[in-house]
């Protein structure tokens, strides 16, 4: 089995495909980015790894490894790849009543991975992170009895010219409530992102 086929496999056996990605990507969905986050304390997201809540409380770094080369010069210029994240959960409050999905943990946009020689193109790499996040990152909080939580990473490429936020948009709402009822896939669709890869981690109080 390839390591894309395993991904998507993993995402539909653990129902983040079609709780948070459609059941259409299932079928569609071929990752060309691996990418792990990885937080202060060395815990790190491993497709569907339990994770203690106080090993993750503060902002991650993001390991990326290409599974193609890292496009380089195109038309005689450097061609520049930024990529957005999303960390979301659609199990609030919980799985079995999840009338908050999905629960928007962290949008940052502008990530750039460094420049690297050819022979060393899918060399494993930490994001830049060249922009402040648009949605300040949350760390888990699952309520207390409600179970594991799926903590869904998504790793979308941009379109050329990057992407900007408008301020004012639903993103920059940063208080709890402010953040319910969102849809990632609804947020890539608006901004033109094309998703490249996913990975979770299970988390309960």
């Amino acid at each position: 089995m390839s390591i894309t086929t395993d991904l998507v496999t993993t995402l539909s056996k653990n129902e983040i495909i079609p709780d948070v990605l459609p059941q259409s990507l299932s079928e569609t969905f071929t990752p060309t980015t691996i990418f792990t986050v990885v937080y202060p304390s060395n815990v790190e997201t491993d497709l569907g790894n339990t994770v203690v809540r106080s090993n993750v409380l503060e902002e991650p770094e993001v390991r990326i490894t290409p599974l193609n080369a890292i496009p380089g010069i195109e038309g005689g210029r450097e061609k520049e790849v930024r990529y957005t994240l999303v960390m979301t959960d659609p199990d609030a409050p919980s799985r079995v009543e999840p009338k908050y999905r999905q629960w928007r943990h962290w949008v940052i946009t502008g990530l750039q991975i460094p420049n690297v020689q050819p022979q060393n193109a899918t060399e494993v790499v930490y994001a830049v992170k060249t922009k402040a996040a648009t949605t300040p990152y949350w760390p888990p909080g699952p309520p207390p009895g409600t179970g594991l939580h799926r903590y869904t990473f998504l790793l979308f490429e941009e379109p050329e010219g990057g992407v900007s936020v408008p301020h004012g948009a639903v993103e920059y709402g940063a208080k709890l409530e402010e953040r319910r009822s969102w849809n990632a896939m609804k947020f890539a669709d608006e901004y033109g992102l094309k998703l490249v890869g996913a990975n979770f981690f299970l988390c309960a109080e």
